[in-house]
């Protein structure tokens, strides 16, 4: 008797490779739509345009109005990808079944989530190469050690990923939609992101410098700008808000 050959024989793939095909799918997905795109690309190239020709704000610093608002508005895509972009896109996968059908797949949950971490980092690694080849035409003039500029751009991501995961998996659809579009706005006028936080009261200031778009966008500028070292209280901040929304994204993360 002869053995019945089933080749190629069914069964997952490995992890690594639908990770991958995985990440794809999400970065076609995010490029694909037209609302993700004005909110990640739109809005922070045409407000880096716009402030850098118009004196519309006092802008704070040695240097042209563009070696401020460089570093403030690559904070600002960072967080319009890696909090508002994908807090709102998960909350509606959850509402549609999406992440529960995924979570039914040999794709492991944790790889999913992680396949969505690599959409954000791709997308913004093509937002910062747009926004620095704007600016350089805009005459900015960076500074620093690039390795610092990585270093906060990843713990930056990393803080705003838990953040937007966790209202994503706490709050309903349509609430996590109202509640990104409020923050981002709210951080973008209250974040150091245009408005220099010296325009704030001192009281105030002391509170707005704890929140991660500030240690973001001051750890940029101050790199960037002013070409100093590597900004640990900066890299603190983020890297504590990053510990905090990842913790708390894993606990209270629900998929249905």
């Amino acid at each position: 008797m002869t053995s019945t050959d089933y080749s190629p024989a069914p069964g997952a793939a490995p992890v690594g490779r639908m990770l991958l095909a995985q990440t794809a799918f999400e970065t076609r997905m995010l490029l694909r739509n037209g609302e993700q795109l004005l909110l990640t690309v739109v809005i922070p190239t045409v407000l880096l345009v716009l402030f850098s020709a118009v004196d519309i704000v006092a802008v704070e610093g040695p240097g042209k109005r563009v070696d401020f608002l460089a570093p403030g508005l690559l904070a600002l895509a960072v967080m319009s990808t890696a909090f508002t972009g994908q807090a709102i896109a998960t909350g509606f996968e959850r509402r549609y079944g999406v992440l529960k059908r995924l979570g039914a797949s040999p794709l492991p949950r944790w790889a999913l989530l992680t396949a969505k971490t690599g959409c954000v980092l791709v997308t913004e690694a093509l937002q910062v190469a747009l926004l620095s080849v704007i600016a350089l035409a805009l005459g900015w003039s960076p500074q620093g050690n690039p390795f610092a500029v990585v270093a906060l751009l990843v713990l930056g991501t990393a803080a705003f990923s838990g953040l937007g995961l966790l209202m994503a998996g706490t709050l309903k659809a349509e609430a996590t939609l109202a509640a990104a579009n409020l923050v981002f706005i709210l951080l973008l006028l209250a974040g150091g992101v245009i408005v220099p936080l010296s325009k704030f009261p001192d009281a105030v200031r002391s509170v707005l410098e704890l929140l991660p778009i500030s240690a973001l966008s001051d750890g940029l500028r101050s790199v960037l700008q002013h070409g100093a070292g590597v900004p640990w209280s900066d890299l603190g901040i983020l890297a504590g808000w990053a510990v905090l929304g990842l913790a708390a994204a894993a606990r209270f993360f629900r998929w249905e």
